[in-house]
């Protein structure tokens, strides 16, 4: 919105709003949104954790008995690999990595050559913790761990020896990571290097800043990055929580483990193949396991009638099983064809490492359409039975990534049918030959037939309706956003559609309006595992047409990536999915999040007369 903003912010919108006025709400937003959750952390879980016997020492808190420790610690550790940097016309202000923890301190006093030093910036070393845990031997029984940012406090005369430390303050800047790539290169590859060795030090878009820090300095800091004052943020607390929360060990305050379970079919089966040949499994992640997908890839690889391996990768990384298999198929003499996004956002230098890798094994790398993200999640496999040549697919809505598959939800579908498999062998085609637009027999694609035909499912249902006949929609996505499809869902709401939509995060369509959208509900679930699937259903006379994709409903997914929709055609996996997918988080009265007509969101707790109900829970509990 910045980046618009610079070059666009005198034009109004659809609604006469200046760009403008909508980067000031959003800021507005984001601020207190962070307040928020420092209160969180400072009236909440530090308390609670204090409670569990884990303490946080900062600087100013450290007690006589810790300090000889913590004194080795900075001389062993810190000490030889931080570098402080006064200001002054010979040490100009440093270019600040992304997101990086730096210290700004004001000095009183010479230096060692007689000259006079203000201020001063000392850069945390990446290498080392943000938190730093005491031996038991000094902190006995309890848990205590000490900020590195204190440790670094409480050493500063060491850092400027003979100088006198008035003030030192925690500071980080966010910078903008887009990367900008013509079309019109002729090594794709070699463009992203390129890109990527400047991204660490973008455009600054933010200043978080400790809360004590003075005015002066925030002034002096805002203009060395050229920020306004709506950019900068007062962090009541350690700056990057991601950091400071994941440093500790506490298995009773997490989620209990979940055992991943296989499909009942797959139980004590040696090859997959042999079960796709009797109809096609249908995985449900987190619930169940991804091994059966390493495990079809393993077979191909080592199998002497697979000819061929073909498969998309968005999000996968160098050290992943899959791409370790992969590359095995490839010297065993597979024809192994790898579609890989190499923009994929801030996966982009992961993504050249595993080109890199799989090309050297002898696999074919392809980058996909410039211009268009290759977003669709594919794996063809190619086998000679007998006299003939027999395919099997695997597609999901979600990447493959083996820890992804551990705490995000998605489905993947693994089938031999005949149609499915010729078009996705059409579908790497487009990719691979840089062909026509293929037609294709049962999957919807993007950026071609995905909207045209989602725009055609919901004008059945509300034709439907206005004929008296039963309709209804339930939609399942991360996002919706795309103006045509709200459109269309506002106009089946108007004809007496029934409409859910489930919806984890950005969603543009206002539900349960008077006139326009009465007969639409949306809600959100946030629980312990990140809501991923897409899933579209619409009643079609009683047909119950269920599909599922790898695409949200949003622009850039329906007009400007490469999307696979594919259809669930056996009964008893669409009558799963209905249920497990849909169904079962429309019961959800805890976890659930309802988007009100105004635009809040107001979160579901069960009645004196219900029981409480989390639909994450139940799949954990019941999925088999």
């Amino acid at each position: 919105m910045q980046q618009i903003e610079l070059s666009d912010h005198a034009r109004a919108r659809p609604d006469n709003s200046l760009l403008s006025d909508i980067v000031t709400t959003i800021s507005k937003l984001a601020h207190e949104a962070v307040e928020e959750q420092y209160k969180i952390l400072n009236y909440n879980l530090l308390p609670q954790l204090q409670g569990h016997g884990v303490h946080f020492i900062q600087y100013g808190d450290i007690l006589e008995k810790h300090k000889e420790w913590i004194k080795d610690y900075f001389h062993n550790e810190v000490r030889p690999v931080v570098t402080p940097i006064s200001l002054d016309p010979a040490h100009p202000f440093p270019r600040l990595v992304n997101k990086s923890l730096n210290f700004i301190v004001t000095l009183e006093g010479k230096d060692a050559f007689g000259r006079k030093i203000d201020l001063a910036i000392v850069p945390a070393p990446r290498s080392l913790p943000r938190l730093v845990k005491l031996p038991n031997s000094i902190s006995g029984e309890d848990e205590h761990y000490i900020l590195l940012s204190a440790i670094i406090q409480q050493h500063l005369h060491e850092l400027f020896p003979g100088v006198t430390t008035t003030g030192c303050y925690q500071f980080r800047v966010t910078r903008n990571a887009d990367l900008t790539i013509s079309e019109d290169v002729e090594d794709l590859a070699i463009a992203l290097k390129d890109e990527l060795s400047s991204r660490r030090f973008g455009r600054a878009v933010r200043l978080e800043v400790t809360k004590n820090c003075p005015e002066n300095i925030i002034d002096y800091l805002l203009g060395q990055f050229d920020l306004k004052q709506e950019q900068l943020y007062r962090i009541d607390g350690p700056l990057n929580l991601a950091r400071f929360i994941s440093n500790f060990n506490l298995p009773e305050l997490r989620f209990p483990p979940h055992v991943q379970k296989l499909p009942k079919v797959l139980y004590g089966k040696k090859s997959i193949f042999e079960v796709l040949k009797t109809g096609d499994v249908l995985l449900h992640h987190p619930f169940h396991s991804f091994a059966p997908v390493i495990k079809l890839l393993k077979e191909a690889a080592h199998d002497p009638h697979v000819l061929a391996i073909k498969q998309t990768l968005y999000r996968s990384g160098v050290h992943s099983e899959i791409v370790q298999v992969l590359a095995e198929a490839a010297r065993n003499g597979k024809e192994v064809t790898a579609v890989i996004e190499l923009r994929a956002r801030f996966d982009e230098e992961s993504n050249i490492e595993v080109a890199n890798l799989l090309q050297e094994a002898g696999a074919v790398v392809v980058y996909g359409i410039v211009g268009y993200k290759t977003h669709a999640k594919m794996i063809l496999i190619v086998r000679r039975e007998i006299d003939k040549i027999k395919r099997y697919v695997h597609l999901g809505t979600g990447n493959y990534h083996a820890m992804n598959a551990k705490i995000y939800t998605d489905y993947g579908l693994l089938t031999s049918d005949a149609d499915i498999c010729e078009d996705v062998h059409k579908v790497f085609q487009e990719l691979t030959g840089m062909g026509k637009m293929v037609k294709l027999k049962k999957l919807f694609h993007a950026p071609f037939t995905l909207h045209s035909q989602l725009i055609e499912l919901i004008e059945t249902e509300t034709e439907n309706s206005k004929a008296g006949k039963k309709a209804q929609i339930i939609i399942k996505v991360n996002a919706l956003t795309e103006p045509q499809l709200i459109d269309a869902l506002y106009r089946a709401s108007k004809a007496g559609v029934q409409i859910d939509l489930i919806v984890r995060s950005i969603c543009c369509l206002r539900p349960q309006v008077k006139g326009l959208s009465e007969n639409i509900r949306v809600r959100s679930i946030v629980g312990r595992f990140l809501e991923h699937t897409r899933v579209y259903y619409f009643y079609h006379q009683g047909e119950n047409k269920l599909y599922c994709a790898s695409a949200d409903w949003m622009g850039r997914n329906l007009f400007s990536r490469i999307e696979t929709c594919f259809p669930i055609e056996d009964k008893k996996l669409r009558k799963q999915i209905l249920q497990d997918g849909l169904m079962n988080y429309l019961q959800d009265n805890r976890r659930a999040w309802e988007l009100q007509a105004d635009g809040t969101w107001i979160q579901c707790t069960p009645s004196l007369d219900k029981p409480m109900y989390i639909a994450q829970q139940h799949l954990l509990n019941h999925t088999s």
